[in-house]
């Protein structure tokens, strides 16, 4: 069971600022290729923050991008991002993946579920759980728990993992 207190830190081992701006140069040409075979259109993006290569896929006018953008899409194709980093440098990659903003619509859910669990739990609950979600979900959720004031937890195995809020 993973728990995130208000106050807690972590400490993380990261990979070098060269070493994820080679991570979203390769993810880059990755997609590049992969949206020219599509025949779809659209800008890229790269950054480097957080100890994760961030490579975003802006929709250009008429780019078609919102097949794409599903959440469902948006993790696949991440997935298979990560894996042509990994099959070029060897080495796993926490690359991050953005569709015409998917990732910032999906934060601005999650911190309203956590919202509405806080309600819930002021409300007189003792706990909320939220629905299964991905691990980099489960972390925003943490951190959007945390902020409030709040304790999280990922409870569960597999496709079942899930966050459960409680007060402190």
């Amino acid at each position: 069971m993973t728990t995130t207190e208000p106050d807690e830190t972590r400490t993380e081992v990261t990979a070098s600022l060269s070493e994820l701006e080679k991570e979203g140069d390769i993810a880059a040409d990755f997609i590049e290729e992969l949206l020219d075979i599509c025949d779809l259109d659209g800008d890229l993006d790269i950054d480097a923050r957080n100890g994760r290569a961030y490579v975003s896929v802006v929709a250009t006018e008429a780019g078609g991008l919102d097949r794409l953008a599903r959440a469902e899409s948006v993790a696949a194709l991440q997935e298979l991002t990560r894996l042509a980093v990994q099959n070029k440098t060897g080495a796993f990659s926490r690359l991050i993946l953005d569709v015409a903003g998917s990732r910032e619509a999906r934060a601005a859910e999650l911190e309203l579920l956590v919202a509405t669990a806080g309600e819930r739990i002021d409300g007189g609950a003792t706990s909320a759980a939220l629905p299964p979600m991905s691990s980099y979900e489960r972390k925003l959720v943490h951190d959007f728990a945390a902020a409030r004031g709040l304790v999280s937890s990922s409870r569960g195995e597999g496709r079942d993992r899930h966050t459960v809020i409680t007060r402190p």
